[in-house]
């Protein structure tokens, strides 16, 4: 034996990996208040020194694990001596006898082989660890570096993993529940097995408490402790505090490209501009508004149904074999919570979500939304009966039926000072497929693009006042090139002559048309590019003034920042800084900020000119609402809703702040006749705005630009002063060609009538590694 210990001593290998300890790290995501949204890596690890570890974790992992680990010198004779006698009474082996400085040992340097050659060489490097480092190095170490299930590596990983908290928050019943873990991480953590994990929970508590470690009133509070697992959404295990995923995603794709591979085991830490705050306001206002419109919509019917023998609910382990494939079939999505319908009347609905968790819904306002699939004569596919899989919610008075939403919806904001965003939301539920409709999506802004258009106009010498004739315009075939187009106002109401003003606030469709026809649809099509809109997507024909191009959210609020900012174009950014391992800023975002002069985009007149009337649109127009439910007088913005309703916006700001909310189908299709931007987006706008612009002090509009003059309540440029501006635009209902197509422009002569053939333009998805500014660096 000596012999074999002296050959074998020299070939141990040296402690380095354990004295310089530098575990695979992964890139972690946070906003720029330092909260935690994304977590991206093989490893999941939270490494903290030991004097960091809650006293009650380490009594749990000592009581679980060894108890003895500092009176031993590596190898416990009398543990093994414990766990032979209990194995022999057992007849299996049921009790382990491995140290924590033996584990240790094999996980950092031996396989898990169960050989007596592994076993021999793990006896002597636990001695050689033993030898050189301290005990409580030795605990530190195994405390970072066990894996506990689910991608966790350390105590401090597994309690944000299965309690979604720092694990300096532990409670004792959770330490003593993460304790029973290392021994199957598999099989006892509590989100793959909570009632095994509960039984181990059980011993480990018992044990501190044999040991004097828990006193008899701390071990019944944490037996009589309700362990709430904060299970994944498409996240690690865990969840988050906030939903940033989004967010998230788009900082790791950008980081991505830059570090590839390497960024999941670095230790990267991605500051974002992501506000905390704002960012789960803007999670709950676009599940609301997604919720409430489902609500409206017609009940299809279950999401699936499934065989439920009659009184399975007695074979609690059949029941719950059936329940969890249902649940991975049809996983819960955020508060929507998946569940199997055990009975159901037009007065009441039963549903289980697990064998001892039974939902009842009879709330006459709940049942209502789904009362076509309560009654007798309802149709195979709506109706709702035993063993139809539905969703419930919980709207904090009572539970609801509810289908998981067919439409969608996104949200931005950034500020337009230097274009730091601030809430990102892409859809209804990041895991539907991870699409983000924020960057992704390219869709018709309708009207909220008008006021690009009547901008436009302004430096062409319209004003405020202009009279527009709002009489019903048409073109014919021979014009088009294609179908007649003959545009309407929405619900068919006309008037003789409005200033632009009044037709801007009336979101009038042939006064934009009559605009954009005076100024001329290259014109507009060069102009609005200062914006940052794409020229190829915004074709130089009339339905361009109705918004029939193509942006992304993320886009138009790039556009209205010029605006809300004066006239400068800022640049959209998400990643604000990036440290490494060791804290070390690696990159800083040099954002491009409003009052830079190679910023401007349009003349701060024109800027100054549009506030005042899109405050208009905001208090007296279509978007008053907002004014009026947030109680502001400095907001500007716009509603816009597509041909058929397919798309429903609002696009709205103050000096502050820009949001944009749209709602829409992925594959375009009708919302309902009567659906429009007002109705359906601006209450997702209104109610982030609400915790937005909570501390921030409204702004008047300020000074009058040089070179702007108002005279008789109307605003002149002085190139464009009383005599030479514009102030009748009154044109024929039908045209010929010259009079909409500029010359040299003859290539966009059949524009209007590709439009009218494919107004939907998919386009491609928005590729963010290229857009820029996301990362400005």
């Amino acid at each position: 034996m000596a012999l074999a210990l002296a050959l074998a001593w020299p070939n141990l290998p040296d402690l380095s990996a354990m004295t310089d300890y530098k575990p695979r790290v992964p890139l972690r995501i946070y906003t720029a208040d330092k909260v935690l949204i994304g977590e991206f890596g093989e490893e999941r690890r939270n490494v903290m020194r030991l004097d960091e570890i809650p006293d009650v974790m380490k009594s749990a992992i000592l009581a679980a694990e060894d108890d003895r680990f500092y009176q031993h010198s590596g190898v416990d004779l009398k543990g093994i001596g414990r766990a032979v006698l209990a194995n022999l009474a057992s007849g299996a082996k049921s009790q382990g006898a491995s140290t924590i400085t033996m584990q240790v040992a094999r996980n950092f340097y031996l396989s898990s082989e169960k050989t007596y050659t592994r076993k021999f060489y793990e006896l002597l490097l636990t001695f050689k660890i033993e030898s050189m480092l301290s005990k409580d190095q030795i605990l530190e170490l195994y405390m970072n570096q066990i894996f506990l299930g689910h991608r966790s590596y350390g105590f401090a990983a597994a309690s944000r993993a299965y309690f979604g908290k720092p694990l300096t928050e532990i409670t004792l019943a959770e330490a003593a529940m993460l304790a029973g873990i290392p021994r199957a991480p598999s099989r006892y953590n509590p989100i793959a097995n909570y009632n095994e994990a509960k039984r181990q929970q059980v011993v480990v508590l018992r044990r501190m408490l044999n040991l004097g470690y828990i006193t008899q009133d701390e071990h019944q509070a944490a037996l009589d402790q309700a362990i709430e697992i904060r299970s994944a959404e498409g996240m690690p295990a865990g969840g988050y505090a906030i939903h940033g995923e989004y967010a998230a995603e788009l900082a790791r794709q950008l980081l991505y490209g830059v570090y590839k591979d390497g960024i999941y085991s670095r230790g990267f830490n991605v500051y974002t501009t992501i506000d905390s705050k704002q960012q789960e306001a803007a999670y709950r206002s676009v599940r609301d508004a997604v919720l409430q419109y489902t609500r409206r919509a017609r009940y299809p019917g279950p999401e699936a149904r499934v065989n439920l023998p009659a009184n399975i609910e007695q074979d609690t382990e059949a029941f719950s074999d059936i329940l969890a494939k249902v649940q991975r079939e049809h996983p819960d999505a955020g508060d929507l919570l998946v569940g199997v319908v055990l009975s159901a009347s037009p007065t009441q609905i039963t549903v289980a979500r697990t064998a001892d968790n039974i939902i009842t819904v009879d709330n006459k306002r709940a049942l209502s939304i789904v009362a076509r699939g309560l009654t007798k004569n309802a149709n195979d596919k709506e109706r709702i009966d035993r063993g139809a899989v539905v969703y419930l919610f919980n709207n904090g008075d009572y539970w609801e039926v509810i289908n998981m939403p067919a439409v969608q919806a996104a949200f931005v904001s950034m500020r337009p000072q230097d274009g730091a965003i601030q809430a990102m939301v892409g859809g209804f539920h990041f895991s539907d497929g991870k699409f983000n409709r924020v960057t992704q999506a390219w869709r018709q802004p309708g009207s909220a693009f008008k006021p690009f258009i009547y901008a436009a106009s302004l430096e062409k010498g319209l004003t405020p006042e202009t009279l527009i004739s709002d009489q019903p315009f048409s073109l014919t075939s021979a014009q088009t090139g294609s179908k007649p187009w003959n545009p309407k106002n929405y619900g068919g109401r006309y008037e003789n002559m409005l200033t632009m003003r009044n037709g801007l606030y009336k979101s009038k469709n042939m006064v934009s048309i009559r605009i954009m026809q005076a100024v001329g649809p290259k014109y507009v099509q060069d102009y609005i590019v200062r914006f940052g809109f794409d020229r190829a997507r915004q074709p130089a024909v009339l339905p361009l003034a109705l918004g029939a191009g193509s942006v992304t959210p993320l886009q138009l609020a790039t556009a209205y920042s010029v605006f809300a900012n004066n006239g400068y174009r800022v640049q959209p950014y998400l990643i604000d800084h990036i440290t490494d391992g060791s804290g070390k800023v690696i990159m800083r975002a040099k954002p491009v900020v409003a009052g830079d002069s190679n910023a401007r985009a349009i003349d701060p007149r024109t800027a100054y000119v549009m506030n005042h009337m899109l405050r208009g649109v905001a208090t007296s127009g279509t978007g008053s609402r907002a004014s009026a439910t947030l109680k502001r007088n400095d907001i500007g913005g716009k509603t816009g809703t597509t041909n058929n309703s397919h798309d429903a916006w609002f696009a709205g700001y103050t000096p502050d702040i820009v949001g944009i909310a749209w709602l829409g189908f992925d594959q375009p299709r009708s919302l309902g006749a009567s659906e429009t931007g007002g109705g359906l987006a601006m209450p997702v706008w209104i109610d982030y705005m609400k915790t937005a612009l909570k501390d921030i002090p409204q702004k008047p509009l300020g000074p009058v630009p040089s070179g702007l003059k108002q005279i008789d309540g109307n605003f002149y440029f002085d190139e464009f002063p009383p005599g030479k501006a514009i102030l009748r635009v009154g044109l024929p209902s039908v045209l010929d060609d010259t009079l909409y197509i500029e010359e040299g422009a003859e290539d966009n002569e059949d524009g209007i009538g590709q439009l009218l053939e494919q107004l939907e333009r998919p386009g491609d998805a928005l590729d963010p590694l290229t857009t820029p500014g996301l990362i400005p660096f």
